[in-house]
C-alpha cells in the first residue's frame, strides 16, 4: 500500500535503503518530576527510533503509571495534559523503530513493558534483539505465560516473573542469563533505576548524573539535553542498581567475555555530538573520510557529502585529499504535510521530497559523493541521477563503511541478505549498476583505524561487532539459523 499522503514518510529511508537502529531508551531516578527528563532525553534520541515513544514513571501517592504513543516525542510528550499522568521522581522510556515484533505495529508492542511481580511492580525498556526469542517463548507459553505482544523483549518480563530469587533485581540477572544476543536495559521499580548490558557490550549504554539524581540513556547526547554530567558507560555485562539515597551499585552477573561494540555505531547511528569510549563520534567519522581518502583517491574538483549522515567524512575526504569541500545537496528539513494532493506524481518524487541539488556548484564539476552506506543502492541510484541532471561531468561514490553485505540480528533493521547490493554483487558490478564513473568503500582494516585500532582489526578475536560486513556473528542468531538462514562458511 503506498503511504496516506507523500509527506508522511521519509522520502529517502522509506525504501529501507538505510539501516535504522531500532530503539533509544532513557531512564531517570531522584529528580523532581522524571517524566519530563524522560521525555527530553528521548527527544535527543529520537533519531533512534521514530515509530513509536512510551514512558512509565512511579509516584508514591499514585503508584505506577504509563503512557504509550505512536509518533515522535514532540507530538505527544509535550502536553501538559499527558505529562501530569506521569508523576513522580522516577521514570523510563523508549523510543522505537520495530525489528523483532509487528512491522507497522500495534501499540501493544510499545515500550517499556510492566510487570507486577508479588514484591511490586517493574517496569523494562530494551535495546537489541534476542537471538533465541522464539525458542524462549515457545517454552514460556507452553508452560503458561500469556503474552501481550510480539515483541522479543516481554520474554524478559515472563522469564523474570517464573523466577524464584527474591527481589526484582536478581530476578532480571536470572532471566537475562537465559537470553542470548544483544541487550541494553533500563529497568525501574518503585524506588530502583537499573541498567544492563549484555556481556559483549553489543549496543550502548551511559551513566550520567543530573543534580541530586542519576540517569541513563542510550547515547551521551541525551545527558547533554538535561544538563547532565557524563559520568561514564555501563560496561560490558555489568549491572547497575541505583536508588535516590544510595546512589549507584554495581555488579557484573555475567561471565566476562571479550567486547564486541556495534561499529556501526560509530559509522551511521550514534548522533555526532555523542562520545563513544571517550571518543567524539564526529571526530571518528572525519577521521574515516581521512581513512577514505587514503585508501580511495581519485581526480575531481569537488568532495560533495549525502546530507546528512555523510557530513563528516566527506569534510575529512577533502581535507586528506585537498580537493574543495561544498554543499552540492541541500537538505529539506521540512518534511511536514502540505496542501498538495497525494498524485503518483508526487509520490515518485521520492529523493527529491528531502534532497535537491545545489546546480550552481554542481554543473561541469567531476563530483565525489561521500555516503555512510550502500544497502540496497536504490536511493544512491536516485541521488547519482539528480546530480547527472544537474549537468555534473563525473559523479564518483566514495562510502564511509565496508560493503553491507549480511544482515543484523541485534538490534537493527536490515533486509534479507539476498536484497543487499553486497550480498549479490561485486563491487564493479555494483558500479555499473548505480551508473557512476567509480565506486569505492573504506575497507575493514580501514575502518577500525578510523576509530582507533592503529593496527587495525584483530582477524583472530575482532575487537567490535562487524557481522554486517564480515558475516562473523558473534552470538549465533539460533531463531534465525532455525528459519533459514545459511552462516559464513569457516575459512
Amino acid at each position: 500500500m503506498p503511504p496516506a499522503h507523500p509527506f508522511d514518510f521519509d522520502a529517502v529511508n522509506s525504501d529501507g535503503d538505510k539501516l535504522k537502529e531500532e530503539c533509544g531508551i532513557f531512564g531517570a531516578v531522584g529528580v523532581t518530576d522524571a517524566a519530563n527528563f524522560v521525555a527530553l532525553g528521548l527527544h535527543a534520541l529520537q533519531h533512534r527510533g521514530q515509530e513509536a515513544g512510551g514512558i512509565v514513571t512511579h509516584d508514591p501517592e499514585h503508584g505506577f503509571n504509563s503512557a504509550r504513543r505512536f509518533g515522535y516525542v514532540r507530538d505527544n510528550f509535550t502536553s501538559q495534559r499527558l505529562m501530569e499522568t506521569l508523576p513522580g521522581p522516577i521514570g523510563i522510556g523508549h523510543v522505537r523503530y520495530s525489528t523483532a515484533g509487528s512491522k507497522g505495529a500495534a501499540i501493544r508492542d510499545v515500550q517499556p513493558f510492566f510487570g507486577e511481580f508479588s514484591m511490586g511492580g517493574a517496569a523494562i525498556a530494551h535495546n537489541g534483539n534476542i537471538t533465541n526469542a522464539d525458542a524462549l517463548r515457545r517454552e514460556l507459553v507452553e508452560r503458561g505465560s500469556i503474552f501481550q505482544s510480539s515483541s522479543d523483549s516481554e520474554c524478559i518480563i515472563h522469564l523474570m516473573a517464573r523466577s524464584l530469587q527474591r527481589n526484582i533485581p536478581e530476578r532480571m540477572e536470572d532471566a537475562l542469563r537465559r537470553v542470548e544476543g544483544a541487550f541494553s536495559i533500563v529497568a525501574m521499580t518503585r524506588t530502583k533505576l537499573i541498567g544492563v548490558r549484555d556481556p559483549l557490550g553489543v549496543r550502548p549504554l551511559v551513566l550520567g548524573k543530573v543534580g541530586d539524581g542519576w540517569c541513563l540513556a542510550s547515547e551521551t547526547c541525551a545527558l547533554d539535553i538535561i544538563g547532565a554530567d557524563y559520568v561514564r558507560e555501563i560496561e560490558p555485562g555489568e549491572m547497575v542498581v541505583i536508588t535516590a539515597d544510595e546512589g549507584v551499585q554495581s555488579h557484573h552477573p555475567f561471565r566476562p567475555q571479550p567486547s564486541k561494540f556495534c561499529i556501526f555505531e560509530h559509522v551511521y547511528f550514534s548522533r555526532p555530538d555523542s562520545i563513544i569510549g571517550g571518543q567524539s563520534v564526529y571526530e571518528t567519522r572525519r577521521q574515516i573520510g581521512v581513512e577514505l581518502a587514503r585508501e580511495n583517491p581519485v581526480e575531481a574538483d569537488l568532495v560533495c557529502p549525502v546530507p546528512d549522515s555523510g557530513t563528516p567524512a566527506a569534510i575529512g575526504f577533502a581535507h586528506e585529499s585537498g580537493i574543495p569541500y561544498g554543499m552540492g545537496i541541500i537538505r529539506n528539513q521540512y518534511m511536514g504535510r502540505t496542501f498538495i494532493e497525494p498524485t503518483e506524481h508526487i509520490r515518485n518524487m521520492g529523493v527529491r521530497l528531502k534532497l535537491n541539488v545545489n546546480r550552481a556548484l554542481i554543473k561541469g564539476k567531476r563530483v565525489i559523493l561521500v555516503d555512510d552506506s550502500v544497502v540496497r543502492g536504490t536511493t544512491s541510484r536516485k541521488i547519482k541521477e539528480m546530480i547527472l541532471d544537474a549537468g555534473a561531468a563525473e559523479v564518483h561514490f566514495r562510502i564511509a563503511s565496508p560493503p553491507t553485505a549480511w544482515p543484523c540480528f541485534y538490534g537493527v533493521d536490515t533486509p534479507q541478505r539476498e536484497k543487499l547490493l553486497a550480498a549479490t554483487m561485486t563491487e564493479e558490478e555494483m558500479r555499473t549498476h548505480l551508473g557512476v564513473d567509480s565506486l569505492k568503500f573504506i575497507s575493514l582494516d580501514g575502518l577500525y583505524r578510523a576509530v582507533g585500532e592503529a593496527k587495525g582489526r584483530k582477524a583472530d578475536c575482532p575487537q567490535y561487532c562487524d557481522a554486517c560486513f564480515s558475516g562473523e556473528y558473534p552470538v549465533e542468531p539460533a531463531d534465525m539459523i532455525k528459519k533459514g538462514f545459511v552462516m559464513k562458511a569457516a575459512e
